[in-house]
């Protein structure tokens, strides 16, 4: 029989808070491995004494609890051992937001002072020891064990010797605990919470583990609150440090406040795909994401004298490469090219930058040391080998380039070179003329700055911007959407 213990924990409603959502009397559902039953009740109860939320939490095996989701479709957390349990309740449309918050290894298991002396797998097999496993399609630890040893070439072995196979890990530690078996295969984490027990570290369960991670239910009729639970389990000054003394390897978390305020520095390019998500991703989280766009030259400038965001996502990589100390790496999400924007009619008969060139023309570009547009457009005319003949016909060098579009439309330009994504609300007005060069194209990474105390945030940002839905957002202005990728 499965194990699946329930826990309501109550207590006094936190007074003057900004969000009814969090003092909500109905409280949270949370599905939750059995492995981490110590420090998650203890999380949570420290949580509803601190803002009065009740959290039901249900325990049982990880997999045992996906297929509970699975046919119940309702609640709003859920903790696996093994975030490939969570990784599968994603992309079946169960769980949207996915937070790291520990690591484990297997082990095996053994009573104080290891009275069978069992040192390797192959112990195990002795007609003296008697052991359990974790069921492999119930307990992350089960799944890891076979993975492992399958590799090894002694998991048939080991599965028909073992004494019993368990839905859970905490119903193997307490068959150890009480002599009913010698041993067990079991998280090093779970085996902490033991006095009774020590772990034995083999060759053949070398290189396992797994990440615990908390997702945020897609069904959950409280998302604000179950996110704002879930970053309070993640927080390196609340809930990580539960786990570290309950014998976990902590990951990497943000520091906690209740209403935190977030900085994102943007390319003024990125708005018009970004705005929507942002406000849509602000309100779900219960953040102030606050938002500065400007050309990239300037903002780079503004971090360069010490006023560095959460996150930047730049116009192009060229200033993500300006600021490597502080952005060491970038995730590419878009790109767009560069054009040519001329009145309706094309009255001057530009086709190509050449046409840039001819006499008496009033041509806007932007600013080659304020934004990446302008640094980009100047690159481009260089290669081009026509740098100065347009560059004596430019009136104007602005720090955007919407400011371009803007004196296009008054017609107090020519023509004026900025992104095609610069231009989905005037191509009814304005003619559009692409630029024939592969060095015509922008492109947009996003980076999470290296001392950004709200790292989980500004990556479930980066997921966000990520999606399918952002993906239409963008492509919808003008973009080019390239499959997020580390390390660009």
């Amino acid at each position: 029989m499965v194990l699946c213990v329930g826990l309501l924990l109550t207590g006094p409603e936190k007074q003057g808070s900004q969000d009814e959502e969090s003092v909500s009397s109905e409280g949270l559902l949370f599905y939750c491995a059995a492995g981490m039953k110590e420090p998650v009740q203890a999380i949570a109860m420290d949580y509803e004494a601190e803002y009065g939320v009740p959290v039901e939490i249900q325990f049982g095996g990880s997999g045992t609890l996906l297929s509970n989701i699975k046919v119940s479709n309702h609640g709003d957390l859920y903790l696996a051992a093994d975030e490939s349990y969570l990784e599968i309740a994603k992309n079946e449309g169960l769980v949207k937001e996915i937070i790291p918050l520990a690591e484990m290894v297997p082990v095996i298991a053994v009573l104080k002072g290891n009275p069978k002396n069992i040192e390797s797998i192959t112990d195990l097999l002795r007609d003296d020891v008697s052991f359990g496993l974790a069921n492999p399609e119930a307990a992350a630890v089960g799944k890891e064990t076979r993975r492992l040893l399958d590799s090894a070439g002694q998991w048939t072995a080991v599965e028909m010797k073992a004494k019993v196979f368990k839905p859970t890990v905490m119903d193997l530690a307490n068959d150890v605990k009480l002599g009913t078996i010698d041993a067990a295969i079991l998280w090093d984490a779970v085996v902490g919470q033991y006095e009774e027990m020590e772990s034995v570290l083999v060759p053949e369960l070398e290189g396992g583990g797994t990440l615990i991670s908390v997702g945020v239910m897609t069904a959950s009729e409280k998302p604000t609150s179950a996110l704002r639970f879930a970053r309070y389990l993640s927080a390196q000054d609340r809930g990580l440090a539960e786990f570290a003394k309950s014998g976990f390897r902590p990951a990497e978390g943000d520091l906690w406040t209740e209403n935190p305020q977030v900085v994102l520095f943007s390319g003024g390019v990125n708005r018009l795909a970004i705005e929507k998500t942002l406000d849509e991703f602000e309100q779900r989280e219960g953040v102030d994401l606050v938002r500065s766009y400007n050309g990239c030259g300037i903002l780079v400038a503004q971090m360069k004298t010490g006023e560095v965001p959460d996150a930047y996502f730049a116009c192009d990589v060229s200033f993500m490469r300006n600021v490597p100390d502080i952005f060491p790496e970038s995730v590419v999400i878009s790109e767009t090219p560069m054009v040519i924007i001329v009145p309706k009619g094309n009255p001057m008969g530009i086709h190509s930058l050449v046409g840039l060139a001819q006499e008496r023309l009033k041509i806007g570009i932007a600013n080659a040391e304020q934004s990446a547009l302008g640094k980009l457009t100047s690159d481009l005319l260089q290669e081009e080998g026509l740098l100065d003949a347009v560059m004596k016909n430019v009136v104007t060098q602005t720090p955007t380039a919407d400011l371009l579009v803007n004196q296009m439309q008054t017609g107090s330009l020519d023509a004026a070179i900025v992104y095609k994504a610069n231009t989905p609300y005037v191509r009814d007005k304005l003619e559009i003329i692409p630029i024939d060069s592969p060095s015509a194209t922008a492109i947009q990474p996003y980076g999470i700055a290296n001392q950004s105390e709200n790292k989980q945030i500004m990556r479930r940002l980066l997921d966000t911007l990520s999606d399918e839905h952002s993906k239409n957002q963008f492509e919808q202005v003008g973009f080019d959407w390239k499959s997020p990728k580390q390390g660009s």
